[in-house]
This record gives structure tokens, C-alpha cells and sequence, in this order.
């Protein structure tokens, strides 16, 4: 599977790396090896990245489902309980 990011993220990913490599590294990147190497990146790395996300939202996802029925609990047979304590009141 290919990480595709939108064409202005790209963008400014390359310049990031560069600037990287400008302010940390002892040589110069330039525009086309920054892309080069942002390519590399999502194609080597960004799948374990990726699949990570994905293996945390289906964490939280599964911990939010398995609260529903403590958020959304209804109790059944409620009419007579409820009919029963109007009757009490009056």
C-alpha cells in the first residue's frame, strides 16, 4: 500500500527536510532529493506508522462500543414502576 499525502503537505514536507538537513546535517539537500528521500520515508516507513494509527483508533473504538451499554442502558418493565409510584404520591 502507498501513503499518498496531498500535493501542499508534500510540499512542505520536502521543505522541512530540507531545512532539516540545512540546520542538523553537514550537507545540503536539495529540492529533489528531499523528495526523494519523503518518498522513501512513506514507502518504507509510513506503513508501520499507518498501522499503528490503525491498531489504536480500533483500540478506542472497541473500548467506546464495549461503554455502550453502561452509556445507553435502559431498564425494561419500567411503566408499572413508574405508574406504581404516581399512584404512591397522590
Amino acid at each position: 500500500m502507498t501513503i499518498e499525502i496531498p500535493r501542499e503537505a508534500r510540499k512542505e514536507a520536502v521543505a522541512s527536510i530540507e531545512r532539516y538537513f540545512r540546520e542538523n546535517m553537514e550537507e545540503l539537500i536539495g529540492n529533489i532529493a528531499a523528495g526523494a528521500l519523503l518518498g522513501y520515508f512513506l514507502e518504507e516507513i509510513g506503513p508501520l506508522v499507518y498501522n499503528q494509527a490503525v491498531a489504536d483508533v480500533q483500540e478506542r473504538l472497541q473500548m467506546r462500543v464495549s461503554e455502550l451499554d453502561i452509556d445507553h442502558h435502559e431498564d425494561a418493565f419500567q411503566y408499572w414502576r413508574k405508574f406504581d409510584k404516581q399512584r404512591k404520591g397522590r
